[in-house]
């Protein structure tokens, strides 16, 4: 975009900036200027921002309908794409609108994992509280659908109206809300499908896909330069089928315990919990294992001889369990109501064991490996569902490469005393089924003690995962879930006056408008970056970069990936590629923005390498004088 002016016979340029397109532009301009000769593959690849390929993949609102409707509220942008249907302020509301053919919104204070069923009815969530890692926000992504969290002005009231601000709405009503932009509106928006997931659910046929040829031309490109593996997480097969559709070379991170939130499987676990005995629990195990078996034979059948890494159960078992407040008002109900003696006792002896499990930190409490060593027949029956699959799968003739974690492993005890569970379980599976094939048993490093004492713990793995989002939580002291509340003031400093913090500063005469106060300097950020978005590289990323030297001194051919949602997102994707990690492994519909990112990353390291250390040092100086100068002005 050029502006311009002659006078008396001379050229002067004005004004130049970066021309506004869409992402689908950019990418058929790329893909057009090589096709005609006029750039490389390689400045192709270079052209396209990785986010912008998130246009092709998610359904947008009709251009010409937003502009019409103004909105209700504003949250943060956590699921991409865009959502209309009608408001559903339970799980099984949504349940019963997806029943009866109708589009559900999910709208909640805070999701939950005892919300799943509901989740996966509706086709987007809209939640009070919460942050771009909340629960709300990863499985939003996970799922592939639309999520804005934190919306302020939303107030879901126990009567059963939701409010934003002075306008009310009841469950029923129509919503539509934009998980690109975070905004929020009243009343059903028409929405414009994505033609890739058309293309790779098999309901729009390749040829008739103009979009699709040029989305998978640059990503082929893309492919050509990247060497940074990418594989996606997928807790089920229909997401791993979607994953290997964007070109996931694998699956680096299934959550177990996302297939016991099944409706069918949460009575189930709820008993084994509750059992007093071993064999009690062995017993409700016993009745999870073919289930969860069939989840990982369809994953091993949807990747086709890509590594499957299967993580075992982690969350503490209270999550499986009614909330305790929840339960005490329904017990009371019911003895108001004078309900069967019976059923009240039965939800006495559920109360009574969440009152056992309860902690006061649960997320460092009892669960991960803690759960796996104190009870091992919980590890037991997941090795023998992994492995008796992988057998079944092996006998159909389709490789399989099964890659088994253990989670929040702090201690090389730790991970020694899973690792034998893990070979015997293995041994016996294999000996049964008279079938051998190699598997891998590793590790997440999501504590920093993991991250310190990596070269012990490396003699017992056979690979790291960098668990970021609690590593992230660890490191800092931050709780994902909360620290949105301050996060926001730390990277916005800058912008606000220090005496009165309010955002009224003239930026020509560095006086607050509010309180009067004149700014001798602009305050400085305290965060640059949100850090559960993108990798903080000089704190995490400390203690990644010493768990892998620490690790391959150990064990030079230690294999590394990282699997939290950093694995998405393209500035942390281009630091793993400095750091010489083997994959990145992000949700399913982050692949392609990663394959792009992963390619760049390394076509960049390459011109810098070309460039040699002065390049590199003249951009450090730079970026580190820019505030004073900034401040000056």
């Amino acid at each position: 975009d050029l502006e311009f002016t002659i006078q008396e016979g001379k050229l002067y340029m004005l004004q130049t900036r970066v021309g506004k397109r869409t992402g689908i532009a950019a990418v058929r301009i790329a893909v057009d200027l090589v096709n005609e000769g006029v750039i490389t593959k390689r400045e192709a690849v270079m052209r396209v921002g990785p986010e912008q390929l998130a246009q092709y993949l998610y359904p947008i609102f009709d251009p010409k309908q937003e502009g019409h409707h103004q909105p209700v509220g504003k949250g943060l942008p956590a699921g991409p794409g865009a959502a209309a249907g009608k408001i559903a302020l339970t799980p099984e509301r949504a349940v019963e609108m997806k029943e009866r053919g109708e589009r559900a919104i999910l709208v909640r204070r805070e999701t939950s994992p005892d919300d799943i069923h509901g989740m996966n009815a509706s086709v987007g969530f809209l939640t009070a509280k919460g942050g771009m890692t909340s629960h709300a926000a990863v499985v939003a992504r996970q799922m592939g659908k639309v999520c804005v969290a934190g919306c302020e002005a939303l107030d879901v009231g126990a009567d059963g109206l939701v409010r934003f601000g002075p306008r009310t709405l009841k469950e029923g009503d129509d919503l539509s809300i934009n998980g690109f932009t975070g905004a929020v509106y009243a009343g059903q928006i028409p929405v414009v499908e994505s033609e890739i997931i058309q293309v790779i659910q098999g309901t729009l046929n390749l040829a008739d896909s103009e979009k699709y040829r040029y989305f998978s031309t640059l990503l082929e490109w893309a492919d050509e330069f990247r060497t940074l593996g990418v594989r996606a997480n997928a807790d089920i097969p229909e997401q791993a089928i979607i994953a290997r559709g964007f070109g996931a070379a694998g699956i680096g991170l299934c959550r177990t315990e996302h297939m016991f939130f099944a409706e069918d499987r949460v009575p189930i676990m709820q008993q084994m919990i509750l059992a007093k005995t071993r064999e009690d629990r062995e017993r409700e195990l016993a009745k999870l294992l073919p289930l969860q078996k069939s989840d990982f034979i369809g994953l091993y059948r949807a990747m086709k001889g890509y590594p499957v890494t299967i993580r075992l159960l982690d969350p503490p078992l209270h999550e499986f369990l009614p909330k305790r407040e929840e339960l005490m008002v329904e017990i009371a109900r019911m003895e108001l109501n004078r309900a069967d003696p019976g059923s009240i006792v039965e939800k006495q002896k559920l109360l009574a064991r969440i009152e056992e499990l309860h902690e006061f930190n649960p997320m460092l409490g009892l669960r991960g490996c803690r759960l796996g060593i104190t009870m091992p027949e919980i590890t037991r029956m997941q090795v023998q569902a992994v492995m008796e699959a992988a057998c079944e799968v092996m006998q159909e003739g389709i490789k399989v490469v099964p890659e088994i974690m253990i989670p929040l492993v702090g201690l090389a005890a730790e991970m020694k005393a899973q690792k034998e569970l893990v070979r015997e379980v293995a041994a016996d599976t294999m000996r049964r089924y008279q079938t051998k094939f190699t598997y891998l048993v590793g590790t997440m490093i999501e504590l920093p003690r993991a991250a310190i004492t990596a070269d012990k713990i490396a003699r017992e793995a056979d690979f790291f995962s960098f668990g970021t989002n609690d590593l992230t939580q660890t490191t800092f002291g931050f709780s994902r879930d909360d620290a949105a509340k301050f996060t926001d003031f730390y990277m916005n400093r800058r912008d606000r006056c220090p005496r009165c913090l309010s955002r009224e500063v003239d930026q020509k005469t560095m006086q607050c408008r509010a309180c009067g106060l004149r700014l001798s300097a602009t305050p400085e950020n305290i965060l640059d970056a949100d850090p559960f978005a993108t990798l903080d590289q000089e704190g995490v990323g400390g203690l990644m970069k010493l768990a892998i030297e620490r690790g391959r001194r150990t064990k030079p051919d230690l294999k590394l990936g990282i699997c939290g949602e950093h694995g998405g997102d393209p500035a942390s994707i281009a630091f793993c590629h400095i750091l010489g990690l083997d994959y990145v492994s992000c949700s399913p519909y982050r692949v392609p923005i990663a394959r792009l990112a992963a390619a760049q990353a390394a076509i960049k390291a390459a011109d810098d390498a070309k460039a040699g250390p002065h390049a590199s040092s003249r951009l450090v100086r730079r970026t580190r004088t820019a505030p004073h100068r900034r401040a000056r002005r």
